[in-house]
């Protein structure tokens, strides 16, 4: 199929974005709530585009990236949109279903109903550490909900944002759902949508809520942030460090909700070191072959050298866990672990974004929250203990996004959960059935009842009234 369509050169991205805006805007209007059988066909289409042609989608994504690990590439972002269409196909007919909802006692004979609607066109705009799976993931909502979809790649995903333009208009057309190559950031987030979802940083999120204020468009933002990670004395130290360093390295430490910081109980960071090293050594023999993903581009990388360079030169113990070179041409930075971090180090003030992790000791439990709480809220928590006393403190004394116990990242691929963050990290939060309502509008009916004297109410008003009001009170209505 790739090779059967033809991609489109697009000489003016804006006047391409505001066409395409345009006619999905009559497109809504002309249909503005699909029917179940149309929605299950459209999942179905974007089931089948990416089956057919998930060699082509993962060989571009890997272009983007100088190299992408082709098995982290359909394992992670493939069949995880392939799981989230079928989930959303098999429970779509009850997610579509009005809601009843009880009346207020004065009307007990009326009826209360929600309808979730389409909202409309929804502007959806996708980083590049996952591209597929976080434009594809928003697209399985806006279609499970009847809603029609534009989608902006960052600027490194523009080979793979081409091929979806071309497949999606030969598949939907653009009508339903348009990638738009090119477009620039603020071309995008000044359309009038109904609803924005927008993943990236927090100061590029604020600026997409200022852009989105301008046409009072409610907007979904995930935005990331330090996840902090916690082993308790109690859990097995070799299994949580299997567990957490594949999702701290899964493509290059290049993931929203990759562990960005770990707590150990003190006297445990030189057997950790031990574990991680013989773990990550056996994993990636060479981080220079095709299982180890590239960092994004040559900016990326400096900057986490300079970040590596800052903690060291500030008294941090770095420790490379393969012995592997860095490789600048292919981009290849080694797996990292940085001991006894600084606050005053680069690495503990922004978010990492890639294959180094920190690593601090504790002496408490209420150290970790005391530490946590001081900062902004996460993306994601990770806890690594069976002390169910342990588990509830931690939940119920602090706040992120998602968390996952006794692991890492897994929380974000439940589809019966939503995914969000909160505060610095985001706001709303979609996957399943509320990524459904959140680009739905629940729309309230209330029919009156046949049998009422809604008169009673009417003016002139009178000392009945006066009456009516406290008699209302005393009955507790």
């Amino acid at each position: 199929m790739a090779q059967a369509a033809q991609l489109r050169v697009i000489d003016n991205p804006a006047s391409e974005a505001q066409r395409i805006f345009l006619l999905q805007k009559a497109a809504y209007r002309k249909q503005p709530f699909p029917s179940y059988a149309q929605r299950v066909v459209n999942l179905n289409k974007l089931e089948k585009m990416l089956l057919d042609n998930t060699d082509a989608i993962t060989a571009t994504i890997s272009a983007d990236f100088g190299h992408r690990s082709a098995t982290e590439t359909k394992m992670v972002e493939m069949f995880g949109n392939l799981s989230a269409i079928r989930d959303a196909r098999r429970h779509l007919k009850k997610w579509m279903k009005p809601q009843k909802r009880r009346t207020s006692i004065m009307f007990a004979t009326g009826k209360n109903r929600l309808i979730p609607q389409p909202k409309g066109i929804i502007g959806i705009g996708t980083p590049w550490n996952y591209p597929l799976y976080l434009s594809i993931g928003p697209i399985i909502c806006a279609l499970a909900a009847g809603n029609r979809c534009m989608i902006k790649l960052a600027a490194n995903s523009q080979n793979l944002c081409r091929l979806l333009q071309m497949l999606c208009a030969e598949i939907f057309g653009d009508d339903t759902v348009a990638y738009l190559p090119g477009v620039g950031g603020s071309e995008f987030t000044a359309l009038p949508f109904d609803h924005i979802v927008y993943t990236g940083s927090a100061e590029s999120g604020k600026t997409v809520m200022k852009s989105a204020a301008e046409n009072l468009c409610p907007v979904t933002l995930e935005l990331g942030g330090k996840s902090p990670t916690v082993i308790c004395d109690d859990y097995n130290l070799e299994e949580a460090a299997r567990r957490l360093l594949y999702t701290k390295y899964l493509n290059a430490g290049q993931t929203c909700v990759a562990p960005d910081y770990l707590f150990l109980p003190e006297g445990k960071v030189d057997a950790f070191v031990k574990f991680a090293s013989e773990v990550v050594s056996e994993r990636y023999p060479d981080t220079n072959d095709e299982s180890y993903t590239s960092v994004i581009d040559a900016h990326s990388f400096n900057r986490l050298k300079e970040t590596l360079d800052d903690a060291v030169v500030k008294g941090a113990r770095a420790v490379n866990l393969t012995g592997n070179d860095f490789n600048a041409e292919l981009k290849k930075f080694p797996p990292h672990i940085v001991v006894n971090p600084s606050n005053e180090m680069t690495l503990m003030q922004e978010e990492i974004f890639g294959p180094i992790l920190p690593i601090m000791t504790y002496q408490s439990i209420d150290d970790v929250l005391t530490y946590i709480n001081d900062r902004d809220r996460p993306l994601a928590l990770y806890i690594f203990t069976n002390d169910k006393n342990i588990q509830e403190q931690m939940l119920y004394e602090t706040m992120s996004g998602g968390v996952t116990i006794n692991h890492c990242v897994f929380h974000v691929l439940q589809h019966d959960i939503p995914f969000g963050g909160v505060g610095a990290s985001g706001m709303g939060h979609y996957h399943g059935f509320e990524g459904f309502l959140e680009l739905s509008k629940l729309r309230p009916v209330f029919t009156f009842p046949k049998v009422g004297k809604p008169d009673l109410f009417y003016p002139p008003y009178t000392s009945f009234h006066e009456k009516l009001f406290n008699m209302l009170n005393r009955l507790k209505l």
